[in-house]
């Protein structure tokens, strides 16, 4: 079986020569002796350091678990061992162990801290905002599978090489690794594209028709310029005390369309008609013809005429008439 690290050709020899080839990874030689017994294969291995041990596969090694067998795949990847390979190792150290089948195996996972898009492009934003670009643009990845494995327990922090940006087509480039410090990390082209971003208010609940907005049902989100409306509000005061005119997503960004003013005469209802005049008020009962808002003029029957009137919405179930009109109140 090939394998993707360090190659066991010749397994006794390597006995003898594998482990003063890897002495600069600090490895200890041991000397085999007699075959060790109550060995246990460890099907799923982690290790943290660049180096595979015999002990990481086989349990109850004893002292030769600190002999080294093979590279460790790189942080966040693994490496697999079959049968086959796992028997040779065992003969070649005089392990008392025999594969019970083909399907006898070892996987070999090198642990890491994962650095998420979302950070590399926060830390990306500040590298590019040393150059004069805006940080409020927002960062388009070309690769959006893109994350970083660092080994151990990294602090994440990356470090940026070669930073590119064509302000003609806000397109960027740059090479990564991390961790920041370590000049030895692997390095990674990421290439994408900066788009303008506005601040709008969007709802942060569910917001149903009928509803009156305040302050607590909003919040501010950094939206895509190019993907709003031309009628988007963009002055949280322009919404509160509003109304939808239908169901509003949370997160979304509210167009002038969707809003109004709340609704205080419902269509079909029964309003108080008030006639105020100098030494007179006359009320008298009526049925909106239409919906209206505060201020709206809309058409009112008296229940008791059936005369229809213009009146004026003055708060909830009630609207206002002229003088001109008491005679449509009888």
């Amino acid at each position: 079986m090939k394998h993707p690290f360090l190659s066991l050709v010749g397994l006794a020899i390597l006995s003898v020569l594998a482990a003063p080839a890897l002495a600069a990874q600090n490895a200890t030689v041991i000397e085999i002796a007699s075959p060790v017994r109550n060995i246990m294969l460890q099907e799923s291995v982690r290790v943290d350091g660049k180096v595979i041990y015999l002990g990481d596969i086989f349990s109850n090694a004893g002292d030769k678990g600190n002999i080294a067998l093979a590279y460790a795949p790189k942080p966040g990847k693994r490496a697999v061992y079959d049968a086959r390979w796992l028997s040779r190792v065992a003969k070649a150290y005089q392990l008392n162990w025999r594969p019970l089948g083909r399907r006898d195996q070892v996987v070999v996972q090198r642990t890491s801290s994962v650095v998420t898009q979302e950070e590399i492009a926060e830390q990306l934003r500040e590298a590019l905002a040393d150059r004069g670009v805006d940080p409020d643009m927002e960062i388009h990845f070309s690769n959006r599978q893109l994350r970083l494995h660092i080994a151990g327990e990294g602090n994440g922090e990356i470090g940026f090489e070669d930073i590119t940006y064509d302000r003609r087509n806000n397109r960027f480039s740059a090479i990564i690794h991390a961790p920041a410090n370590d000049a030895t990390a692997p390095r990674t082209r990421i290439t994408g594209r900066l788009y303008a971003t506005t601040e709008v208010p969007v709802a942060a609940r569910r917001l149903l028709k009928g509803d009156i907005i305040n302050k607590a049902d909003l919040r501010w989100l950094r939206v895509r310029t190019s993907r709003l409306q031309t009628d988007t509000v963009s002055d949280l005061e322009d919404l509160v005390g509003k109304s939808p005119r239908r169901g509003i997503r949370e997160g979304q960004p509210i167009r002038t369309s969707a809003i109004q003013d709340p609704i205080l005469v419902e269509k079909g209802s029964l309003v108080t008609i008030i006639l105020r005049a100098r030494k007179m008020y006359l009320t008298a009962q009526g049925k909106a013809m239409q919906s209206g808002s505060d201020g709206d003029v809309i058409r009112i029957a008296n229940t008791q005429s059936n005369h229809t009137i213009e009146a004026e919405v003055i708060g909830s179930g009630q609207v206002a008439v002229r003088q001109s009109s008491l005679l449509a109140l009888n």
